[in-house]
């Protein structure tokens, strides 16, 4: 196999990156935005822009793929993650362009996810580099993009100028370099599915036993992770923070990122065909991660709070590539890109968990809403636990 065609993947992980960058870039930046005068209400608003675009996308992005080829489908998505940071950074001109950005860097994140993800997935089946390295090349690169986006925008948005539309040209310019890498990179590159195929994504995997007993029960927990990492452990400890609450907020997002991208060789070697061991260990850790942020909640320490990030992280990074094998095994060529994109569609229910626990606040401390967040883990990885073994797509019989 010539060393082209074994890497035809990279330019796909590019995209990926690029499209995570853009994705997360405007998470940090929520504390600018009020200091410039927006509600709390705004800012929530603009922030779950972004869902209309994601949810949509994510649920008809591999369908497109299916019948127009992944080729044309991923190159728009990062074209649209181009356009949507031009707009957010017109954001000073009014929140319309915040919220129009927002809607469409959701956009881009769904195809990343539902067909950067397949497509990176069929080529790396190519150079027969390990089952499992379409998953790990996939979230690697995709959480590399989700953590250095923010780690650049929030350091540009403390110290740099312009803070309001710096941030977002650097993205730009990354994009008007990954967009023709992309395009050129890939002209040759195989496709598994035969364009012309029916509209819609095949969505018959949903209803595989494993699924629905292995997968669902940990995939909100996915982004739920990080949601409460990233929203909920910084506010816990704001008071501590004074003027540096942006720079803590955008080194907690990093550090929870870097955690995910550096556990995900771990992740691989967990992983078993005859069972979900790799699925037990992220919900084993992300209790142990909860339990920690209980701790953090209950003496508001900045470094305890930064520890609970990094061990959510972990979680984080093991359950993604975990769940994505998963997928991979119990699903059809022709359904894997719509399967794809109804689990980060599961996951990204997670990111309701800091939401939700605003509302309890009022009835109950955080300490108390995040040691039963805890218990909530633990009870969902006994269930997963129970069905490790049942309707595998393959017959084995090594211990778990």
């Amino acid at each position: 196999m010539s060393a082209r065609r074994s890497g035809y993947w990279k330019p796909v992980a590019a995209a990926m990156f690029c499209c995570g960058w853009g994705g997360n870039q405007f998470t940090p930046l929520l504390i600018m935005y009020r200091q410039h005068g927006l509600s709390a209400l705004a800012v929530d608003s603009l922030l779950g822009a972004y869902v209309f675009g994601l949810v949509p996308g994510l649920l008809m992005a591999g369908g497109l793929s299916d019948r127009y080829g992944r080729r044309p489908v991923m190159i728009a998505g990062t074209v649209l993650s181009l356009v949507a940071s031009v707009f957010l950074a017109m954001g000073e001109w009014g929140s319309t362009w915040i919220a129009l950005g927002r809607f469409l860097t959701g956009i881009a994140v769904a195809v990343a996810m539902a067909v950067g993800s397949t497509w990176i997935k069929e080529l790396s089946d190519l150079d027969e580099s390990g089952a499992d390295s379409g998953a790990r090349r996939a979230t690697l690169w995709l959480t590399l993009g989700f953590g250095v986006g923010p780690g650049v925008a929030g350091v540009l948005a403390q110290w740099g100028p312009r803070p309001m539309e710096v941030p977002y040209l650097v993205h730009v310019l990354v994009a008007l370099v990954v967009v023709p890498v992309l395009v050129l990179g890939t002209r040759a590159a195989p496709t598994t599915v035969p364009t012309g195929a029916e509209a819609g994504s095949r969505f018959g995997g949903a209803r595989h036993p494993r699924f629905l007993r292995v997968v669902i029960p940990m995939a909100p927990w996915i982004f739920g992770s990080a949601g409460v990492a990233y929203a909920i452990m910084p506010q816990l400890v704001g008071e501590r923070l004074g003027s540096w609450g942006l720079p803590y907020s955008t080194l907690v997002t990093v550090c929870t990122l870097g955690a995910g991208v550096l556990i995900q060789p771990v992740a691989g070697w967990l992983d078993r065909e005859t069972s979900a061991r790799a699925v037990v260990v992220s919900m084993i850790v992300m209790s142990m991660g909860l339990a920690v942020s209980a701790i953090a909640a209950t003496i508001g320490s900045p470094l305890v709070a930064l520890g609970a990030a990094i061990v959510l992280g972990a979680a984080y990074g093991i359950a993604v590539v975990s769940g994505l094998l998963e997928l991979q095994r119990m699903s059809r060529p022709d359904e894997l890109a719509g399967l794809t994109g109804i689990y980060y569609a599961l996951a990204y229910v997670g990111f309701l968990v800091p939401s939700v626990l605003q509302l309890l606040n009022a009835v109950a401390s955080y300490p108390v809403l995040l040691s039963g967040l805890a218990v909530i883990a633990l009870l969902g990885t006994a269930v997963i636990a129970r069905h490790s073994r049942a309707h595998l797509p393959v017959t084995a019989s090594s211990a778990f």
